[in-house]
C-alpha cells in the first residue's frame, strides 16, 4: 500500500513540474512577442561601444526574476516612446556578466542611465513608468548626477 501512495506522489510532482515549466515557457514567448523593435539586446560584446554617445538606458535583468518580468512591459513602452531620443537596452545578467560586474550591479532589476559613456542614474527595483521617464528627462535636460 505505502508503494501505491509513493508513487502517486511522485507522479503527482512530475506533473507539477512538467506544469510549471510549460506555464514559464509560454510567459518566456508572450514577452518576446511583445517586445519593442526599437529595444537594443545588448551582450558583454557590443555594451561599451552602443553606451559611448548619447544617453543611454541599461535594464539589467535575468528571465528568472519576477521584479524583471514586472518591469518588462514597461522597459517595451519606454522603447517605443524614447528610442528615437535614448538608446533602450537589456542585458541579461546570467549570460553577460562581465559588465553587471563591473558596475556593481547585485539587485535586479537594475536601471542604469549612461551619458556619453559615464554612468549618470541608477535605479534599483521595479520603477513606475513615470518615474523613469521623469528620471530619462533629467538626463536628457543635463540636469542628471548619480
Amino acid at each position: 500500500m505505502s508503494y501505491i501512495l509513493w508513487i502517486s506522489v511522485g507522479i503527482l510532482l512530475v506533473l507539477m513540474v512538467v506544469i510549471y515549466r510549460r506555464k514559464n515557457r509560454l510567459l518566456n514567448e508572450s514577452d518576446k512577442k511583445k517586445q519593442s523593435e526599437k529595444l537594443i539586446i545588448l551582450t558583454d560584446g557590443n555594451f561599451k561601444n552602443t553606451i559611448q554617445k548619447g544617453v543611454v538606458l541599461i535594464d539589467f535583468w535575468a528571465p528568472w526574476c519576477r521584479p524583471c518580468r514586472i518591469q518588462n512591459p514597461i522597459i517595451n513602452e519606454l522603447a517605443e516612446e524614447y528610442g528615437d531620443k535614448v538608446k533602450i537596452c537589456k542585458m541579461n545578467v546570467d549570460e553577460n556578466r562581465q559588465w553587471a560586474k563591473k558596475y556593481n550591479i547585485m539587485n535586479i532589476p537594475n536601471l542604469l542611465i549612461f551619458k556619453d559613456g559615464k554612468p549618470v542614474k541608477q535605479l534599483i527595483g521595479v520603477k513606475p513608468k513615470y518615474r523613469i521617464a521623469n528620471t530619462l528627462k533629467e538626463v536628457l535636460e543635463g540636469k542628471g548626477k548619480r
